[in-house]
């Protein structure tokens, strides 16, 4: 019952019900894989509430069990004042579903070869294509899964995944979804049927798709939607849901996955700092503030702060963000 109650959650995911359900669950979610700390604030938008509710702060489960589990809310459940706070303080604009739509058609295109794949557009929607997806000559279903996306930005990962519309709030079936993940598991629900080899190739799925958000509560909302997004598509092909151990290491992909940084400087956010450099003369001691070389310069390869780091899953290894960027010296 307990299962069922947790992932019946449509849109405003409450923390407390995955707290009750599994603390380690909770945690795995809120966790920051590079700092091994927890995920940030990142937003001024919770001060009032008190202590540690600071952008810098780290976000802690007791901070958002309290008040029924509703202290982070999606954006569409926001009051219009805040949104146009975040829309102002961090250019917070969030997408509708059939522009995410669009722009991930688009990318199908290029990769298939040929035009409406998973779905035909339509004013300001879409029409979902129900025949099995075809795949070219010279490419599989499973490379499709394999294949990296990236969301930046992400926000609560729209473009990733489609439970929801974050403009309007409509529901969207597992069937009609249009995220990169989405489309993803779609191909696999098509071609999968045993369900060990089910759970391999979401892994896979998972795996390969990325997206990086400043604001932890956004983050922490597109990591909740990518848990329920594997839990909504487990139920559809298999009418039950997964176990704790399966939720808790898709969590962890997750948390690797879907990560916080500074899209500009590619550290953690307000990780830069001033030091002080202490300076003998004759006239005595002079403390000299020297700033960060990165900030100073606006050289991405030159900040003091802590950079980010992923997973990368064919190797097992850590590294950091901007070094799979062209041209990297990191």
């Amino acid at each position: 019952m307990e299962v069922i109650i947790l992932f019946e959650e449509k849109i405003d995911i409450k923390e407390n019900n995955i707290f009750q359900f599994d603390y380690d669950l909770l945690s795995i979610l809120l966790k920051d894989n590079t700092t091994g700390k927890n995920i940030l604030w990142g937003t001024d938008n919770y001060i009032n509430r008190g202590n540690y509710y600071k952008p810098n702060d780290e976000i802690k489960i007791e901070q958002i069990i309290s008040y029924n589990g509703s202290v982070i809310k999606p954006r569409i459940k926001k009051s219009k004042m805040e949104q146009e706070k975040r829309s102002k303080d961090k250019g917070e604009v969030f997408t509708p579903a059939w522009v995410c739509n669009m722009q991930n058609n688009i990318v199908d295109t290029c990769w298939f070869g040929y035009e409406n794949v998973f779905n035909k557009e339509l004013t300001d929607s879409w029409k979902t294509n129900k025949k099995k997806i075809e795949f070219p000559k010279n490419k599989t279903w499973k490379d499709y899964v394999n294949d990296i996306r990236l969301e930046i930005t992400c926000g609560e990962a729209p473009y990733l995944i489609s439970r929801y519309d974050t403009t309007s709030g409509d529901i969207i079936p597992v069937i009609d979804r249009i995220g990169m993940l989405d489309r993803k598991l779609r191909v696999i629900n098509e071609n999968v049927n045993n369900e060990n080899e089910w759970i391999e190739y979401s892994i896979m799925a998972f795996k390969s798709t990325y997206g990086y958000e400043w604001q932890g509560d956004s983050l922490l909302i597109a990591r909740e939607n990518m848990l329920y997004t594997f839990c909504d598509n487990y139920y559809y092909k298999f009418n039950c849901y997964p176990s704790k151990d399966l939720l808790k290491e898709i969590a962890s992909i997750i948390s690797w996955n879907l990560f916080q940084m500074d899209g500009l400087k590619y550290v953690i956010p307000y990780s830069c700092k001033n030091e002080e450099r202490i300076n003998y003369t004759l006239f005595g001691e002079e403390i000299e503030k020297i700033e960060c070389d990165g900030c100073k310069k606006d050289n991405c390869h030159l900040h003091n702060g802590i950079y980010a780091k992923i997973m990368n899953w064919q190797t097992n290894r850590k590294v950091k963000f901007i070094s799979i960027l062209k041209n990297s010296n990191n």
